[in-house]
């Protein structure tokens, strides 16, 4: 993916969990930005990155992924930046429904990306981004909600997606394909 990586997978996910929540006639929607933001108002959930790390098992790798022609070939990526996105997923405006019905979307939210657990196809690009519940302490909670003092606390989980890429501008050049292979010498004149 390209410099619009972060942005395909936040709106891939705030698809997943609003489709699901239209299901089930939820209005309010899913909302991308910080929980103290005015627009977040009337979300049933809000989604906020809060942490970029790069993946380590990744960052010495190549990229390679497959081009867009009619006959597919390897594009490899040089010095591409696999990364990890974090993400706090915390329950909306509690006036819509109070407390219980705040831990229903959650709830929701969380059936709904253990089912659709892989982020595929042309709205991340072709690639493969898994979507991980990270289980971190209470402590670790604690301090992601301090970004939002005057926001008091709410249900909410971390989820991970992983890997994302972010690609150089442009891939390395590939040497042309053969198109006859030869058994004999050329012919001498």
């Amino acid at each position: 993916m390209q410099a619009d990586a972060i942005q395909r997978v936040s709106n891939a996910i705030q698809g997943v969990l609003s489709n699901a929540l239209t299901a089930v006639n939820v209005s309010g929607g899913v909302f991308i930005g910080p929980l103290d933001d005015p627009n977040a108002s009337g979300a049933a959930l809000v989604m906020f990155l809060f942490r970029i790390a790069p993946t380590p098992d990744l960052r010495s790798s190549d990229h390679v992924t497959v081009s867009n022609d009619p006959v597919p070939v390897p594009v490899t990526y040089r010095n591409s930046l696999p990364v990890d996105l974090y993400y706090l997923i915390a329950a909306g405006d509690q006036t819509l429904g109070g407390e219980a019905e705040s831990l229903y979307w959650i709830g929701l939210a969380l059936q709904t990306l253990q089912a659709q657990a892989e982020l595929t196809g042309s709205v991340v690009d072709g690639e493969t981004v898994r979507l991980t519940l990270d289980p971190i302490s209470n402590e670790e909670m604690g301090r992601v909600w301090t970004l939002f003092p005057t926001e008091n606390y709410r249900t909410s989980v971390i989820y991970v997606a992983s890997p994302v890429w972010i690609d150089p501008a442009a891939a390395l050049s590939a040497a042309p394909l053969v198109k006859t292979y030869r058994t004999a010498p050329p012919p001498i004149n």
